[in-house]
This record gives C-alpha cells, sequence and structure tokens, in this order.
C-alpha cells in the first residue's frame, strides 16, 4: 500500500511538474519576443518646409465708426405737430425731419417785423431832416441804431422760429424714430439717430513698433463676419501721432468706400494693412505644430537609425513577422513667428526641405517609427476658404 502510494505521488509530480515547466518557458519565449519586438508605426501625412515669399503686411482688429453720425435733437423744446420721416429712411442734407408747434414764436416774429419795419421807416424820416439841418448828428445816429436793433431782435426770433424746424445736418441713413405726433419733448431729446454710410472709417491700434512702417495712403483689406466671402479695399487716413502710455499702442483711421451700405457703424472687423516690399520665410502647415506649456514644436521625420548590435526578433509560431518601417520622428522645439493661411512662419530650429508630421501628433513620440500615407493629406494654401457643402 505504501510503494503505491509513492509510485502515485512521483507520477502526479511529473505530470503537474511537465505541465508547470512549459507554461514557465512559454512564458520566456513570449517575454523575449515582446522585448525584441519594435515600437509599432504609426500612420501619418507629411509636408516639406518650403521657402515661401511673404508680402509685408500687418493685420489687426478694428471697429467701424462713421464719417458722420448724431443723435438728432432739437435746442428748444415744444409739442410735436409734424414728422417728416420714416424710419429707415435715407435722407439728404437739409430734408426736414420734425416740426414743432411754433404758434407764439410766429407771432412774436411778426411783431418784431412790424417794429423793424417801424424803425426804419423813422430812420430814413430821420435822414431827411438831417441832411436839411433840421436836427442834430445825435438825433439820426438814434434813429439809425433804433433801426438795426429792431432787425437784430427780427433775426433773433427767426433763428428760434427755425428751431422748431428740426432739418438733417447731413445726409446719411436715419435709424428708428424716438418721438411721436402730440408729444412734448424737451431741449436736446433724441429724435433719430442719423449715420452717414458712404464712406465709411475703420479704427485700429497696433504696437508701437511699427509706427515709423505705416503712413496715411496705405492700402488696407477689411473682412467682416456678415460677409465672409468678400473683402472690402480702402487706404488709411491718418496715423495718431501719439502713443497710449497705458497699452504703448498708437490709433490708425482707414476709409473705405461703402455705396452699398453693407458696413455699419460700430461693426467689427478683421484688418490687414499691406506694405511696400516683400520677405523670405520657411513655413510649415499649421497643423504640424505641437503647442504645449514647455515649448513648440514639431515632428521631423527622419530616416530610422539601425542598431546592428541590436537583437532581431525572432517571430513566434503561427504570428506574422513585424513590417519593416524605414522613418521615424523626432520631436524638436521650433520658435514660430506669424501665421498666414494654412501655414506658419518659422524663425528658428528647421531647415528649408526637411519633413515634418501633419496629422496623428497626439499618437508621436520621441523615434517613433511611422509610415508615410497621402490619404487625407489636406491641401494647404495661402487663402484658404470655407469648404462648401
Amino acid at each position: 500500500m505504501t510503494k503505491r502510494m509513492i509510485i502515485m505521488l512521483v507520477l502526479v509530480t511529473v505530470v503537474f511538474g511537465g505541465v508547470f515547466g512549459m507554461k514557465y518557458m512559454g512564458n520566456v519565449m513570449m517575454n523575449k519576443y515582446v522585448d525584441a519586438m519594435p515600437v509599432p508605426a504609426a500612420t501619418i501625412t507629411a509636408g516639406a518646409v518650403k521657402k515661401m515669399s511673404w508680402d509685408n503686411r500687418l493685420e489687426a482688429i478694428g471697429s467701424f465708426v462713421p464719417v458722420n453720425g448724431t443723435d438728432v435733437t432739437t435746442e428748444a423744446g415744444g409739442i410735436v405737430t409734424a414728422i417728416h420721416f420714416e424710419s429707415g429712411q435715407r435722407v439728404q442734407k437739409g430734408d426736414r425731419l420734425v416740426t414743432l408747434d411754433a404758434a407764439n414764436e410766429r407771432g412774436e416774429y411778426k411783431r418784431l417785423q412790424a417794429q423793424a419795419e417801424l424803425a426804419e421807416l423813422n430812420r430814413a424820416r430821420r435822414e431827411k431832416l438831417y441832411k436839411l439841418e433840421a436836427i442834430s448828428k445825435s438825433d439820426y445816429d438814434a434813429a439809425v441804431s433804433e433801426a438795426n436793433a429792431a432787425k437784430a431782435a427780427v433775426e433773433a426770433q427767426g433763428a428760434k422760429l427755425a428751431q422748431k424746424e428740426i432739418r438733417a445736418p447731413f445726409a446719411g441713413e436715419l435709424g428708428i424714430r424716438r418721438v411721436n405726433v402730440g408729444q412734448f419733448i424737451n431741449p436736446g431729446s433724441p429724435i433719430v439717430n442719423l449715420q452717414s454710410l458712404d464712406p465709411i472709417d475703420i479704427d485700429l491700434t497696433l504696437p508701437e513698433q511699427y509706427i515709423a512702417s505705416v503712413k496715411p495712403g496705405f492700402k488696407v483689406a477689411v473682412r467682416v463676419e456678415a460677409y465672409p466671402e468678400l473683402e472690402f479695399a480702402g487706404q488709411i487716413l491718418a496715423v495718431e501721432p501719439k502713443i497710449d502710455e497705458a497699452t504703448r499702442n498708437f490709433k490708425l483711421r482707414a476709409r473705405l468706400p461703402n455705396p452699398d451700405h453693407q458696413l455699419r457703424a460700430g461693426q467689427f472687423g478683421r484688418v490687414r494693412l499691406e506694405l511696400p516690399g516683400s520677405r523670405e520665410i520657411l513655413a510649415i502647415p499649421r497643423t504640424a505644430i505641437n503647442y504645449d506649456s514647455y515649448g513648440t514644436s514639431v515632428f521631423v521625420v527622419q530616416k530610422k537609425k539601425v542598431d546592428p548590435n541590436a537583437p532581431k526578433p525572432e517571430p513566434m509560431p503561427g504570428m506574422p513577422p513585424a513590417p519593416q518601417v524605414d522613418f521615424e520622428v523626432a520631436q524638436r522645439f521650433i520658435k514660430v513667428g506669424d501665421a498666414r493661411g494654412d501655414f506658419v512662419a518659422v524663425i528658428d530650429g528647421i531647415k528649408e526641405g526637411e519633413q515634418v508630421a501633419t496629422s496623428g501628433l497626439l499618437k508621436l513620440r520621441n523615434q517613433q517609427p511611422v509610415i508615410i500615407t497621402q490619404e487625407g493629406e489636406l491641401k494647404n494654401t495661402l487663402t484658404p476658404k470655407p469648404a462648401e457643402g
């Protein structure tokens, strides 16, 4: 019985020892394969570092202002008796807008006019008597003064009477009227907004280092959100001679034709200021740049470095051999300049002709093997346009 038990224990030990031994050897071979296996290649698109000739330009944000714009008000108070315009109407300089009740002023004007006529008749009689030497020079001078004072009173009352007719101070487009017939308005109360829209100005600011680069007459091109497909042309009208001490910026004003009244005061615009000459730069696609808190970098595509002493992985039974990859990427920090269209200028850190990864940046790291493909590659341009649906 004891001999049989010993034989059973030996057999069990041999069987389980063989199983665990095979498992151990399999794990060892798998670890060796994984350790020697190369990093999986990432599929990317790539673009070349190109030398480009860019025209000199500055870009800024501006706000449109009218050449003339105001809230039309009244100098005199009174009851509105007539309104001669509609909201949104275009008017010419001098067009009547609102009439106020002027019965009292008109009556006073007629009274003063009658007094002035009487004073003029008295002056004419005194003049004849003075020529006949029937009165003194002082009496004649008093009559002349009375006549002149009467005329001045008529003119002053005429000006007050004219204030009861509110007219457009310049040609432009009216806004929404704010008064009604029968309403009493006080002096200074707004009646309607009036804007002169053609031409129209745009104000913008630039850093002080550009004050020697811009001059009146330089051309500008403006884009607005309301008309993304259009570009409005104009030129610099004036450059502010003073630099703001708080921001170290200076102001410019450009003027643009606006015959269709597409641009409005207060509108936001992106301004491109054209400067004389051009400059040679190195440029890469925007999609190639990796922005991080520790710097701006790109992944440069280069020939894969092969270590002749590195062990070659042996394929596992039943598994295909790893594909051969000829390229890898190296992360490199660069210094970038301004952007234009789909490209960004590179000031330092890269050379002309080098290839940089333009897609799949999130899955890349140093010495990452890559496979370059043209599938899904974007066509970069200096003047991109929204895709048509």
